[in-house]
């Protein structure tokens, strides 16, 4: 019976960990989605947490600017100091992705210094500084 307690316990436990990482990804996600939004008219919301060792944990809530290209179009994303994606823009002909890039930058928000970022259950590479 302990033994089932425990193990109960410790379920418990995570699934609380896990939503609380959501509530507060959500959250970090959602102010990086408006910044977004307020620049390029249109943003979705893309990933609320992120699993590190097997924890899930939220996105950070440091906000980055990059640009990735997908089989539809060019993509200006947001992301944490991960490479976490948290906000995107609809797939676009490359010179639009770069303008909103631009005033994402303009704004005072920092290009994401990393090669890759992470999106949904993808990884792309960052392609700004290849295309600008």
């Amino acid at each position: 019976m302990l033994i089932c307690k425990m193990l109960i316990g410790d379920k418990l436990k995570h699934s609380m960990q896990y939503f609380q990482a959501v509530k507060i990804g959500k959250e970090r996600a959602s102010k990086a989605q408006m910044i977004l939004f307020k620049i390029a008219g249109f943003s979705m919301l893309t990933l609320t947490t992120k699993k590190i060792n097997g924890k899930f944990l939220p996105v950070g809530e440091e906000n980055y600017a990059a640009v990735i290209q997908t089989k539809d179009g060019f993509v200006t994303i947001m992301v944490d100091g991960d490479g976490y994606t948290k906000a995107q823009s609809k797939a676009l002909e490359k010179n639009k992705a770069i303008e909103i890039f631009k005033k994402i930058i303009e704004s005072g928000i920092e290009e994401y210094s990393g090669d890759k970022v992470e999106i949904w259950t993808e990884s792309y590479p960052t392609v700004q500084n290849k295309i600008s």
